[in-house]
Formats: C-alpha cells, structure tokens, sequence
C-alpha cells in the first residue's frame, strides 16, 4: 500500500469565503438544520443556562464590526479567554474586517491564558486584544512588553475594570458609528489569507505557530460533515449519530484546535447544541451531563481515564450519553473497553489529527458503532495518506512508518518560521512526525517519532503502549514514561506515576509501603511486556503529569526534571 485515498468524494470546498461568511452568512454550501433558528440554540452557557440561537450568534457576529472599526483595528488580533460566548463573536468580527490591513492577513492568535508564551506573543503582534476579565492582569502585564496601550484591550465578559473598554459598551455604540464595506476574496485567496494562528503542542519542544488559512477551516467542516453524513437521512432518526436537539459538551478549550474548530462546527453547522463550560472540572463536567441530559462527548484521554478511574462517575446519571470521541492522544483497548462498562450505551471510537491539519485526519466510521479498539479511525474524505518507512521506501498494509498527509485541512506552515516549514511541509505534504501503521483502511497510531525511546538495547519503545497498560493497574490514576540515559543500554524506560489521592497520602507517610507499590506497578508491566519496555529506569510517584490544554503529555517538563535530578547529584 503506497498511498490511500479515502473516500467518499468531497465537495469541492469554496476557495473565496471567509469562516463566518461559509458557516453563517449562507453564501454557499451550508448544514444549517431546519428548526435550528426558531427552536434550537447554537450554545448554552453551562454556568448560566443562557441559550444563544442562530440569529444572535450571527447579530452578535456583526455588531462588533463598526464599533471594532472606531478601534482602528489593524490585524491581527488576539482572544484571550476561558470559553466564553462572546469568543466566537470576536473571532469572526475580526475575520469580517480583514480589509483594514494593506495586507489580507486577518489573524486571531490562540493563547493560554495561564501559561504565557511571550515569544508568540511577541510573534502575533497584535493590535488588539479582546480578553476576559479573569485573564486581565497578565494580560496588562504582556501587553506593556509590546508597547499596546490599555485602549487597545477590550473586555468581554460583563466586568467593566476602570480603565477598559467593555465589548458590551462597543456592540451598543454599533448603530450610531458609519457602516464599512465588508472584504470580499477572491477566487482562491481563501487558500492563502490566514485566518488563526494556532500554537502547536509543544509535548517535545517549543510550541511553533501554526498558520490556518480559511480554506483550511472550510475544507474541515466539510470534510468531517461529509464523513458523518451531517443533514443526510442515510437512517431511520433514532439510528443517526447526530440528530437536532442532541447536545454536546464544550470544555476543549477554545483556544487550542480541537476546542477552537471541533466546537466551532459542532455549534454552528451541525444539529447539535454546544453546552459551553469555561474550563474543565470533573464533577461539574458529570453534574452537565445529567442537567442537560448531554448526548455527545468530545474527550482527550485524561476525561476517559476520569470516568474510568474517578469514584464521582458512579454518583451522576450519564445514560443520556450516546456517542463519545476521544482524540488528541491515543487511547488504549484496554481503556476503551473499561469506558464501555461506564458508558454502556454510546457509539464509541478515537479521533486523530494533529494542529497542522486543522484538528482532524480521521475519527472513527458511521458503520462502526465501537471503534477498531486502538485505532484512530479511517481517513476523512479528501485526504491522502502515505506511510514512509526509515530506508524511504513505501509501506505496505500493515508495515509501520512516518505518516505524510496530504488534504485541504493541512496548514499553510508555521508562521515566520521558514526552516519549520521547509523540513515539515514537503512538496504538497505533511510530515506529522508520527509513527503509524495502516490495517485494512483504519489508523494505528504508534507515537511521535521524536518522543520514542529508541536505544534500549537497540530497541524502540514507545511510551504510549506502557501508558495505556499502566493505566489499568488498579491504583494508577495517570502515568507518563519518558527515558533516562543508561551508558549500558542507551536509555531505559522511566515512569511517572499519579495513584489514587488516599494511597497517594499513606505512601508520603510510609516509605515500605512506597517501595511496594513501585515493586507491583513494575510486575504489572514486566508480566506482559517484552524486558526491554520493563520500567528499568525507575517509577517515581507525581502529584500530576503535565499536559498541555488538549490533554498532550509534557514530556520535555518531565525530562527537565530528571536532568535537573542528574545535575543535583554531581
């Protein structure tokens, strides 16, 4: 198998629309359901209860125009925000303004807001920021290092710090300013004109800055609504997976991509409400599902291996859940068929994508009502595949290799960043970095090939395998395994390990205790993995393994503090 073309044909996506002029405005192809406008919202505020159909998306979506325009707004712009309802908004009225820059580069840049990155920051160069009242003092504090005055910060939520101005008091001011001309591109300028930038994730490195144009955000709409046959009576109602009226839940946050385009469509341009959650928290997460009877989740292993793991799970009514997602990192059988047991009534399978190819590659079929267990799901319409092997040939079924994408859901490149372009977006493709095998149309996700422990004995281990069987040891709430260096072997596989909270305080206290656990967490993995993938390197116990906001493994955080171990030492 050289290349793999998924099927079934994509429409072809426009190259001459905006995001908020293709989901919201009508002008061409388009899944708004019948019924969407006058009885079903687009999002509800999971703090507030707060429904927010079309029509005010689309109001609130234009408002802010002339008031943004009085700002003498130049491009790009930046949101910095927990979810929030006014995050969309914002996002497409900067998009709608993107003639007021000489050149159409209309950009919203993505940040976390409790973990700053001042070299995106001063990357982005924004002219604006529009940012929750919560995130306000760093932002002060990132905004006087790029010169931007307090003028140029605008507050989005209902707080009015003195000082600021509030995005409430510029929609009011709309009707009394001039109205402008909204830009209108070009054939084929949707292919080029940029409409996020978008942090990588940053699990091995320095987060890059991914540039996602337009078309990008098109063509993914497109190709996952073709996929799922969105607003297609391909089954009896009650047998569809997305019906109007259903609801899904939306703590991805918006400000990386799986949040940023996976919510974005759900609400807009498919029959499902979008419950939004400013951030995620465990038991207000299981108190959603049950208060508004929530159908459809979006999760990264972290929620799966909760619901797994967590004792509240047992406490809430969750049978309203009929179909379940995850993606963002691999999931394993064994953790699939363990949120079976808790989810025993949902469609259920994996996702994979990646930043660069706007969220999504592949997620699991319509003819699968359980996933291929260990799978990341069959490519999505539109998209090609190959699998280069390390000799440069090509694989075949069932050999593993590098995965090169190819689809009009792949990036521009990474902004001002030309050597990263150049080694990753080769010739019309991607190189992902990733360590993949094809079986019979579906993807086997490996690991990143960077992140593979590749000298133990001349052999290769990939963490992600003995993450997913930690996993399953009673006592194990979460692990991650990088490697240590070892002059004899090359490195050796290490774990970090999170237990169970009232284990976790009786083995503070007791160091034999400690010494046995680590000894059963090390039988555990040496019964069924070959010695070479044994956790030789050590177990240390961790409060918690840190991820980025998709859920991501840091693993260079847990690298740092093993070398910062090693040098305490000398």
């Amino acid at each position: 198998m050289s290349l793999i073309r998924a099927g079934p044909t994509l429409v072809a996506p426009p190259d001459h629309l905006s995001v908020p002029q293709f989901l919201l405005d009508g002008l061409d192809w388009h899944v708004t359901y019948p019924g969407r406008l006058a009885s079903t919202p687009c999002l509800i505020d999971e703090e507030s209860g707060q429904k927010v159909f079309l029509e005010e998306v689309r109001y609130r979506r234009q408002a802010p125009d002339s008031s943004t325009t009085s700002l003498t707004l130049t491009p790009p712009a930046t949101v910095i925000s927990p979810n929030h309802i006014a995050y969309g908004p914002c996002v497409w009225a900067v998009h709608r303004l993107g003639e007021l820059s000489p050149v159409v580069r209309t950009v919203i840049a993505q940040f976390e807001y409790n973990r700053w990155n001042f070299q995106q920051f001063q990357l982005a160069k924004p002219s604006i920021i529009f940012v929750h009242s919560d995130c306000l003092a760093p932002v002060v504090k990132a905004a006087a290092i790029v010169g931007l005055k307090s003028d140029r910060i605008v507050i989005i939520d209902t707080v009015r710090p003195l000082g600021f101005r509030n995005l409430c008091d510029l929609i009011h001011e709309a009707p009394t300013l001039p109205k402008f001309t909204e830009r209108v591109l070009k054939p084929g300028e949707a292919k080029t004109t940029i409409a996020f930038l978008a942090p990588s994730s940053g699990t091995t490195g320095i987060q890059k800055v991914v540039s996602i144009s337009h078309y990008n955000v098109i063509s993914i709409v497109l190709q996952s609504a073709t996929f799922n046959r969105i607003n297609e009576a391909y089954a009896p109602l009650a047998e569809r997976r997305f019906r109007l009226g259903d609801l899904c839940c939306g703590f991805l946050p918006l400000y990386h991509i799986y949040g940023l385009v996976y919510n974005v469509r759900v609400g807009v341009s498919t029959p499902l409400t979008l419950v939004l959650t400013p951030k995620f928290n465990f038991e207000i997460f299981l108190a959603s599902i049950e208060k508004y009877q929530i159908t459809h989740l979006t999760l990264v292993p972290p929620q799966a291996v909760l619901l797994c793991k967590h004792p509240a799970s047992k406490r809430y009514d969750l049978s309203s859940v009929r179909y379940c997602i995850v993606a963002a990192a691999p999931l394993s059988a064994s953790l699939t068929e363990e949120l079976l047991q808790v989810l025993p009534n949902v469609q259920l399978g994996q996702g994979y994508g990646l930043t660069e190819t706007c969220g999504t590659v592949s997620m699991f079929p319509l003819t699968q009502k359980i996933g291929t267990l260990g799978s990341g799901g069959q490519l999505l319409p539109g998209t090609f595949a190959k699998v280069v092997k390390p000799d440069g040939t090509l694989a075949k079924d069932g050999e593993v290799g590098e995965l090169y994408i190819r689809g009009g859901q792949v990036a521009l490149g990474y902004y001002d960043n030309d050597k990263a372009t150049y080694e990753t977006f080769i010739d019309g493709w991607l190189k992902t970095g990733d360590q993949i095998y094809f079986q019979k149309g579906d993807i086997f996700v490996i690991e990143r090939i960077k992140e593979l422990i590749k000298k133990v004995k001349g052999l290769q281990v990939a963490p992600a395998e003995l993450e997913g069987h930690l996993l399953t040891h009673e006592s194990v709430v979460d692990a991650a395994v990088v490697g240590i260096p070892d002059e004899y072997s090359g490195e050796l596989p290490m774990a970090f390990v999170v237990i169970q909270p009232e284990l976790a305080l009786m083995v503070d206290k007791n160091p034999d205790l400690a010494a046995t656990l680590r000894a059963d967490i090390f039988k555990h993995v040496a019964d069924v993995k070959s010695k070479h993938k044994w956790l030789t390197g050590g177990i240390q116990f961790i409060a918690a393994i840190p991820r980025n906001g998709s859920g991501k493994i840091l693993r260079r955080l847990l690298r740092e503090r093993i070398d910062s171990a090693m040098r305490a030492r000398l």
